[in-house]
């Protein structure tokens, strides 16, 4: 649906206001042409071929979601996964890897290592891919994970710096550029960029 600036004006994350109706993107809605929206989660991105992140999707995004193949989800929250997101994992064939990472706003917590550890087999294994990794909000567990892939990718740090403030914003937290710089990768091989392989 295309609106131009004068009659339209963004609400929300896949809202759109005009003077003649108001368009909720959740589900399989449709706009005025009959088109299927997709609404990506919050703070949605590639990372890799076949590897993606975001924010917690919701129903508004199973459409979406639907279009990327996943085989795999890595969730880092540590709540029960919401009902409506396990039906539509059961019904697309999708595996949920749940990571119970508490997700904290102070800054000497530590990261447990050997979660995000386990999580990385999950997301290097490519018998998993199509993946996408997420939690709450795409940025600090979510953040801390892809950068500790980029380690194994041979990502200079203030590169991975870079992408992780690209999505936490103001919200970086210098406790987990220092859990990314301090990450020990010696004991996975190393990846070529990009590493998926297309015949999956």
């Amino acid at each position: 649906m295309k609106l131009d600036s004068s009659e339209a004006s963004t609400i929300g994350a896949g809202v759109y206001k005009s003077d003649e109706n108001m368009i909720p993107a959740t589900g399989k809605e449709t706009d005025r042409d009959g088109e299927e929206l997709f609404l990506p989660p919050l703070n949605f991105s590639m990372v890799d071929y076949g590897v993606f992140r975001s924010g917690f999707p919701d129903t508004a995004n199973f459409a979406f979601l639907q279009t990327l193949g996943l085989r795999s989800i890595v969730c880092l929250c540590p709540e029960p996964y919401p009902q409506a997101n396990k039906e539509f994992l059961k019904a697309n064939g999708i595996q949920l890897y749940q990571f119970h990472i508490e997700g904290s706003k102070e800054p000497f917590v530590n990261i447990p290592e050997d979660l995000i550890r386990d999580a990385l087999k999950v997301v290097l294994d490519s018998s998993n891919h199509p993946i996408l990794i997420h939690c709450k909000r795409g940025k600090h567990r979510t953040g801390c994970l892809v950068g500790c892939l980029r380690k194994l990718q041979n990502w200079c740090l203030t590169s991975i710096f870079d992408e992780y403030q690209r999505f936490a914003a103001d919200k970086a937290r210098v406790s987990d550029q220092r859990f990314m710089e301090l990450f020990d990768i010696s004991g996975f091989k190393q990846l070529p960029t990009p590493f998926y392989s297309a015949k999956n």
